[in-house]
């Protein structure tokens, strides 16, 4: 098999907002590539859009990058050979090429006000036609067009597109997109202040970088053909385009809402990454989750870690049709993770969220590699293991009085039984879990109970929940005092309901 060329590819995030899973996809594609061909994965930070600027939202997007492990190889932080790497930067280069396309013929200054604009668009819109510049400025004189500008006239620079013809766009994922000339606008390339806008500056940056792909969203799309000509405009040789498909609500309609950031105890995973790594997701399983977002390598296998998706990515194995967001499936990859994780690592991951919840006992690591095994498989998210586990870094457990009562048992039959499991945990030699599952099996035979009768009035007792970790297990972990002293305290909570009824 012939080893591909090492491709350069960038991620071009602004930080006009948060991170979003959709840039958190588009990252990763990038990563994959760069790291399957030896090439290089450049973050670069688009922040020309001043008004949308939102502070914080850089650092967030970089920590963000960091904790999925997509580590880059060019990019604000760490310089680079094509740097700098944040448009802010850059402004007199793109003010260069912008006046290189109006010395070519293929830009003009517009002097048009905001009003006049408006005025444009109503009248087109009354005329019901498609709202666009009406090329007023375009049939300006060149040399006026120069001196008005020299005089200090404020303008815009404008892309002069052709108004004959068709502008065939290739995009890898969607072939060949063709659309006449006479339906597309002169858009704006160059703002009064100086500053550009998207259409000029990632053109630029893209080329100047010598970017092999350029992986971004499809909204992209209505734009496509102008990028095109700016790269013809300009006489360079184009990237490969992928435009990737779009994230869908989880029913299928629509395009995927903010309405699903809340997180998952309002029905939703969360649509930000650092809200998802906040109620204990895996790395990992969010980069697999958002892998099989657009993309599959066969219609069985689901489950890679990063270093099978290395190897396993491929740009042509895309899919360009809307992808529907599944949380469940989410929690599903998440649960399959932290199963593969090492214990040692997987009590690293959880002791921040139990340190977080500041209970009451200190949070040993000791102690937690005793529990891990017990919570491993039956946790989804890391946050989970505090609600799982939490009962042992506790004094007291306070169950509900209603929790305690055996099925199909009264209050002071729940109450015996509690008291005659005190006496066989007192005989219990070794308090081990084996023996203690030996000897309270024996008593719930003796008691004419099943042990599901006996082991829930007792995992109530001495966990607080209904659902918890192996009793028999935990209860060895707890110690031979710890349970006894929460089986007394059960006691007395079953006669006092007993003596109410």
């Amino acid at each position: 098999m012939t080893q591909p060329s090492p491709v350069r590819v960038r991620f071009a995030p602004s930080p006009t907002g948060r991170f979003h899973i959709g840039g958190a996809r588009t990252a990763l594609y990038d990563y994959l590539i760069a790291r399957q061909t030896g090439g290089q994965f450049i973050l670069r930070i688009e922040d020309t859009d001043r008004k949308r600027f939102v502070p914080g939202a850089e650092a967030e997007l970089m920590d963000g990058l960091r904790w999925l492990g997509l580590d880059w190889d060019e990019g604000p932080d760490l310089g680079g050979p094509a740097g700098p790497y944040r448009q802010s930067e850059r402004t007199q280069i793109y003010q260069d090429h912008a006046e290189q396309l109006v010395a070519s013929g293929h830009a003009y200054p517009c002097f048009c006000t905001p009003q006049r604009l408006a005025e444009v668009r109503k009248l087109q819109q009354q005329r019901r036609e498609p709202p666009r510049y009406d090329g007023l400025c375009r049939r300006l004189d060149p040399a006026e067009a120069a001196q008005r500008r020299a005089d200090g006239e404020s303008a815009v620079i404008r892309f002069k597109t052709p108004r004959e013809g068709e502008t065939v766009s290739v995009d890898l994922l969607r072939g060949e997109i063709r659309v006449e000339n006479a339906s597309l606008d002169d858009y704006i390339l160059l703002k009064s202040d100086g500053l550009p806008v998207y259409h000029l500056a990632a053109m630029v940056d893209d080329h100047l970088m010598d970017i092999t792909h350029v992986l971004r969203g499809s909204e992209w799309l209505p734009t496509f053909p102008l990028h095109v000509l700016i790269y013809q405009a300009l006489g360079w040789e184009q990237p490969i385009w992928v435009h990737l498909s779009v994230f869908l609500n989880p029913s299928g309609k629509g395009k995927l809402s903010k309405r699903h950031a809340q997180g998952k105890d309002k029905g939703a995973g969360g649509v930000y990454v650092t809200d998802l790594q906040a109620q204990g997701y895996l790395p990992e399983a969010i980069n697999n989750w958002t892998a099989l977002m657009g993309w599959s390598l066969d219609d069985h296998t689901e489950f890679f870690p990063m270093s099978d998706l290395i190897e396993s990515f491929s740009l042509e194995r895309l899919n360009p049709s809307p992808a529907a967001v599944n949380f469940s499936k989410l929690d599903h990859f998440n649960g399959l993770h932290i199963r593969g994780l090492p214990l040692e690592a997987l009590v690293a991951r959880i002791k921040p969220y139990f340190e977080a919840a500041k209970l009451e006992l200190p949070i040993g690591e000791d102690l937690l590699l005793r529990i891990a095994p017990l919570i491993q498989e039956r946790i989804r998210t890391l946050d989970e293991a505090v609600e799982m586990a939490g009962f042992f870094f506790s004094s007291t457990v306070d169950p509900d009085p209603n929790e305690l009562v055996g099925k199909k048992m009264t209050p002071a039959e729940s109450a015996q039984a509690v008291r005659r499991a005190v006496q066989a945990i007192e005989a219990v030699e070794s308090f081990s879990s084996a023996a203690l599952e030996q000897g309270l099996r024996e008593l719930a035979e003796e008691l004419d109970l099943t042990a599901g009768q006996l082991f829930g009035i007792l995992r109530a007792a001495i966990t607080g929940q209904r659902v918890s970790p192996p009793l028999m297990e935990s209860m060895e972990i707890l110690g031979r005092s710890l349970v006894l002293e929460r089986l007394r305290q059960a006691d007395q909570a079953l006669q006092k309901v007993a003596a109410a009824e």
